[in-house]
């Protein structure tokens, strides 16, 4: 009998249903976010159906490559899709860029903080808060540290980085 044939013929259902079970939630934890519980249960299973194949060790080993086989095609097809099909276009995949109107700091009144003045309502470690005339902000300073209370000057907005500097007592 051909090596091949004997080899396909001696599979049981309860290694197909394991080998079929395990692509499966592999499959499934490729094109969804999760906890990875689906991939750790379809291992365990495909090592279930490698056990339960495994007449012989050419058996097991001839099992192990074809599920390998199976799971490199699996995970090119999954490639192809992340970076030109579907799976690039839906929300589970981040973009590269933020885009300009895409959070609400990108507005009209964010773009005309450019030169207020303002009070530091949290020290400035660079990072903290202040308020520009009942407007609250989270601000940057060039790296200096600035105390909670101090005057400050906005220099220049960057996207999202309102970046100050202190008001010294002969500017102001």
């Amino acid at each position: 009998m051909d090596p091949v044939l004997n080899y396909l013929l001696g599979w049981e259902w309860p290694a197909i249903l394991c080998l079929v079970l395990g692509l499966g939630l592999i499959l499934y934890e490729m094109f969804t976010p999760g906890l990875h519980l689906p991939a750790l249960l379809g291992v365990m299973a495909l090592i279930a159906a490698v056990v339960l194949r495994a007449k012989t060790v050419t058996d097991g080993i001839i099992t192990f490559a074809l599920i390998l086989v199976i799971l490199l095609v699996l995970a090119f097809l999954f490639w192809r899709s992340l970076t030109k099909g579907k799976l690039s276009k839906s929300v589970v995949v981040l973009k590269e860029s933020i885009q300009g109107k895409s959070t609400e700091r990108a507005d009209e009144n964010v773009l005309s903080l450019s030169g207020r003045e303002g009070v530091c309502l949290t020290p400035l470690r660079p990072a903290g808060t202040a308020d520009f005339d009942g407007q609250r902000m989270d601000v940057v300073s060039d790296g200096e540290f600035i105390q909670k209370g101090t005057r400050i000057r906005v220099v220049r907005v960057e996207g999202l980085r309102v970046l100050v500097k202190a008001v010294s007592e002969q500017q102001a």
